[in-house]
């Protein structure tokens, strides 16, 4: 059991048969009246977030997110493979389980795979990834200096945005929590 008073980011709790994640809280003690913890959470299996309020004694049952080292393999239609990397066996996935950030990890790239009590409902690509730019526009000579930023096409097909100075055919660096290019790899 865990109480709203001992909430920290990353902690995760079971309420009302949902499973949730602190992402932001606040112990807030006014003037007048009782104290009370503000918090954001995430509910980790639909992604909603949600914000509440709680008295600090109010008590949570704790959950615990297995999170399991596997290696994206294949797609088949709707279904996307993953091997676990000690027994070798696939565990398919449905598209709509996979976040965004999925858009970043080709073929043979380990993840993990996050569930609760058995039940998978997502996974966590690398937070950083090297992949080469398959399309772009050239960059034109004297437009380098600029902060400006034009569409990339990457390998596993998604698409950021760039520099000028990037070309086809370069390795760069992306950040797949945010989607940002980080530099050349």
């Amino acid at each position: 059991m865990i109480s709203a008073g001992e909430f920290r980011n990353g902690v995760t709790f079971e309420e009302d048969g949902n499973v949730f994640q602190v992402i932001e809280f606040q112990h807030v003690k006014p003037g007048k009246g009782a104290a009370f913890v503000r918090t954001k959470t995430k509910n980790v299996i639909t992604g909603a977030v949600v914000e509440r309020s709680y008295s600090p004694t109010d008590k949570f049952e704790n959950a615990y997110i297995d999170r399991k080292d596997m290696e994206y393999s294949y797609a088949d239609g709707d279904l996307y493979y993953f091997m676990d990397s000690e027994t070798y066996e696939m565990l398919p996935i449905a598209s709509a389980d996979l976040p965004d950030s999925f858009k970043f990890v080709k073929e043979h790239m380990p993840v993990q795979v996050l569930s609760y009590k058995g039940k998978v409902f997502g996974i966590e690509p690398p937070n950083f990834v090297e992949l080469t730019v398959t399309a772009t526009e050239p960059g034109v000579k004297g437009n380098t200096a600029t902060n400006t930023l034009k569409p990339a096409t990457l390998e596993t097909g998604a698409e950021i945005r760039v520099p000028l100075f990037i070309n086809e055919g370069e390795v760069i660096r992306i950040d797949t929590r945010t989607g940002e290019y980080l530099g050349r790899a």
